[in-house]
């Protein structure tokens, strides 16, 4: 099947068959972002050249005769900040229609001559804010049209274990971070997702939807709480309100459809669906799991006249993890995959619906959603149903959620603030046979709890003297489940950000906040078998975290942007298990649950460092960003009474060095080319206790060795680098479209370092050995050739019309 792929894209890459003499055209319109009123007489240019026109009295604005590709729109108008939108792909087949919405300026920098960049500043968030645009996502070498391994491009974003899109910033866990679609929150970011957390191996969001990401690393907006790490802003398209149009695509895992037109004259829509074939491949590659996923996406939007718009988001998906049983002869890896990894399935949705009124000073936003997870994991003893279970874990939880928001302009302020309210439900019934140390003590409870939670936010910006401008944010939240967290003053967060213009493409930005995050309701509603909540019991609290970041932005040119920042976090009431000492932040990068164990409230952790960007749009014709990042990131080391000890050690997340260096270019004909390349610092792990391991009533539980966690994180794996590239070919006829490419992980095959494992020794027969020296042990061995890397090509397929 390969075989046939590459011959058919070597094929009609030599045919080249002739272009079609239509051009590709852009329609779209220019308004105020704050009123949505029309802005005429707009200049509207194509970044970069000299072809362009101006809007009409109703904000519209037609440019034709356009070379397919990708193009950015400059737009000017006076009394309105200049504007460089995201990128956008012309084609021959379609239409693109784009929404460019422009700030007013204020008054006091009216005399300061204000460049536009490519590189968007805000004024809530002058530092910590990054933007990638869909052409970044898209050619992303390696990425794959994944969001998530696209972040891990950026400054201060480590990647996690082999095949996982855990996001993890600046020294923080993968369970730190927010998402939102449209100003709709989604609980999570992947397929197969870890419950309590974010990671997982492959991303929801099709690609295809995005028009680019505002990726927070700090300096929240008041508006967005439940964070201490990142906070992502996804913004989609709008659907063709021309004709309907049809896009299909093979990519690394998945079969995609996307359908995307008008449903009324006032009303788009865009839709997909995707299949994965995973489990083909996997069973092809005789791996001992076969995953299988299934998603959906989609958005309507409807203009009831020019104050008031619809918008209506849904996105699901269905997850399916089997064993492969079927394996002959399976090596002592296989052996060791199949021994304690469970069968799960897994389904979650998401349907939101955003009104927006549009005032003459401002416009009112709300927000109802409705998110639901629903997990299920079991295991029998030998993968055998005729014998007893080791796991049979059911859990669902669904939120309600209502916020409004209110944005407006006054004089030289512009506000935002608002409230929100949410209902959850969380149901758990679990069987979990587990040792704690040489104790069997199995989880056997069953939850079914109600929660409220509130909210109320605002923020003020002002520019002063043309030159400095202030934001000024609180927020304050608030839940039902005990005494700790029904005060809103509780849980009260100020946050202050500040940029000082020292020359008009330089800038010195700091930001100081204390942010908070419920936990997990797997944390929240752990039981004991009398059905009543231990982690209330225990004074569960809302996590702590102040942060403390400065740095400047210097713009060379139009073209280029360098940015150095340096950052500190200082967490507080971080959850710790009471059955290890351990944080809970450094367990949350695994497939299955988390959070679900006794815990208190008394961590403490800290993470340093300093960041290093560079962005330039035409270096040597090359789209370039190179990011270098040194962290440091630590949990307080806990006494026998679960108290900080004053000694410090590092997390799982405590990688030291991240760099990256991402290129691409394209070509004429239709050619684009890029590369990436990568570096991550050894990350920390902890050693087995193969004493308590090897005992035989252990080990029939578990299939795996146990932890010490006396020694936690105290051995370190050794650095990590690796290259991939991609070569992207596009035919451009006049009804349709075509692109093939080639995306090449980990080109010159980088062998990396992996914690290792051990096995039961086993006979002819392939079971178990006792130890002769003691009956009540299996006797153990070390897994060899189980070193992570290896190279993976993968050819995709897209096809629009």
């Amino acid at each position: 099947m390969l075989r046939k792929t590459l011959l058919l894209f070597i094929s009609i890459i030599l045919l080249n068959p002739l272009n079609a003499q239509d051009k590709g055209m852009i329609k779209g319109r220019v308004f105020d972002s704050k009123t949505n009123e029309p802005i005429p007489f707009a200049t509207v240019i194509v970044y970069g050249k000299i072809i362009g026109t101006t809007s009409d009295f109703d904000g519209n604005f037609v440019i034709a005769g356009l070379e397919p590709g990708w193009v950015e729109l400059q737009v000017t108008a006076i009394g309105f900040k200049p504007y460089i939108s995201e990128a956008v792909m012309v084609t021959r087949s379609k239409n693109i229609f784009i929404d460019i919405p422009l700030e007013e300026m204020p008054y006091e920098i009216e005399s300061v001559v204000v460049k536009a960049s490519p590189f968007r500043r805000s004024e809530e968030a002058p530092l910590s804010l990054r933007r990638i645009g869909i052409d970044e996502i898209e050619r992303n070498p390696g990425g794959n049209r994944d969001i998530s391994r696209v972040i891990q491009s950026l400054p201060g974003v480590a990647p996690s274990l082999a095949y996982r899109n855990d996001v993890i910033v600046r020294g923080g866990g993968p369970n730190e971070n927010r998402f939102y679609l449209d100003g709709v929150e989604i609980p999570n970011l992947n397929h197969f997702a870890t419950q309590g957390a974010s990671g997982g191996p492959v991303g929801i969001i099709n690609v295809d939807f995005v028009r680019e990401v505002n990726f927070y690393s700090g300096a929240f907006p008041a508006s967005k709480g439940n964070a201490l790490s990142s906070v992502l802003d996804f913004r989609q398209v709008d659907g063709n309100s021309e004709r309907l149009k049809v896009k299909g695509a093979v990519g690394a895992s998945d079969l995609a459809l996307t359908l995307d037109g008008p449903l009324s004259n006032n009303t788009t829509m865009i839709f997909s669906a995707r299949r994965s074939y995973l489990q083909f491949l996997f069973n092809a590659l005789g791996l001992p799991f076969l995953p299988n996923y299934n998603d959906f996406q989609f958005k309507t939007k409807t203009r009831i006249d020019t104050k008031n718009e619809i918008t209506v988001i849904g996105l699901g998906a269905i997850d399916e993890f089997e064993l492969n049983l079927g394996l002959k002869n399976p090596d002592e890896y296989q052996r060791y995959i199949l021994g304690y990894l469970p069968v799960n399935t897994q389904w979650n949705y998401t349907l939101g619906t955003v009104y927006k009124h549009y005032a003459s000073n401002g416009y009112h936003t709300l927000v109802v959603s409705r998110n639901m997870l629903n997990n299920r994991q079991y295991k029998f003893t030998n993968n055998d149903d005729n014998l007893p279970k080791v796991l049979d874990y059911t859990s669902w939880e669904a939120e309600n959620k209502l916020r409004y928001e209110r944005d407006l302009g006054l004089k030289n302020y512009s506000i935002n603030f608002g409230a929100g309210l949410e209902y959850a439900r969380y149901f758990n019934s679990t069987y979990r046979a587990k040792f704690i140390g040489e104790t069997f003590t199995p989880d056997t409870y069953e939850t079914n709890m109600d929660l409220f939670k509130w909210n109320i936010f605002g923020q003020v910006n002002r520019t002063f003297f043309a030159k400095l401008t202030v934001s000024l944010g609180v927020r304050a939240d608030a839940s039902s489940y005990s005494a700790e967290m029904n005060n809103l003053f509780k849980q009260l967060s100020p946050r202050l950000s500040a940029s000082y213009m020292l020359k008009p493409n330089l800038f010195l930005n700091a930001n100081v906040g204390r942010y908070y995050q419920l936990p997990p309701y797997t944390a929240l509603g752990f039981a004991n078998a009398t059905g009543s909540l231990v982690n209330k019991t225990n004074g569960l609290s809302y996590i702590q975290s102040d942060h403390l970041m400065a740095g400047f932005e210097w713009q060379p040119n139009e073209q280029s942007q360098i940015t150095v920042e340096g950052f500190m976090k200082f967490y507080n009431k971080y959850p710790v298990s009471k059955n290890d000492s351990v944080s809970i932040s450094s367990k949350s990068a695994d497939y299955g649950t988390f959070g679900d164990e006794p815990l208190v409230s008394t961590g403490k952790g800290r993470t340093f460092g300093v960041e290093l960007l560079y962005r330039n749009k035409k270096l040597l014709g090359f789209n370039t960003l190179f990011s270098y990042t040194l962290v440091r990131s630590e949990t307080s080391l806990m006494n026998s009474n679960l108290k900080p000890s004053g000694k410090w050690i590092p997390t799982s997340w405590d990688n030291r060095h991240l760099v990256t260096l991402t290129a691409t270019r394209s070509f004429k004909k239709g050619w684009d080319f890029g590369f990436k390349w990568r570096f991550v610092g050894g990350p920390p792990y902890t050693p087995y206790d193969l004493a308590t391991s090897s005992l035989i009533n252990v080990w029939n539980v578990q299939r795996q060795p146990s932890l010490d966690y006396s020694r936690f994180n105290s051995l370190r794996l050794q650095s990590f680098h690796q290259l991939d590239i991609r070569v992207d070919k596009s035919y451009y006829f006049q009804s349709w479209m075509l692109n093939f490419y080639v995306d090449i992980q980990n080109v010159y095959n980088f062998q990396g370092d992996r914690p290792p494992l051990y096995t039961t020794v086993s006979d002819t027969s392939g079971n178990p050995v006792v130890d002769p020296n003691d009956a009540t042990r299996y006797l153990l061995k070390k897994i060899e050739g189980t070193g992570g890397g290896t190279v993976l090509p993968t050819i995709g397929v897209i096809v629009e019309f």
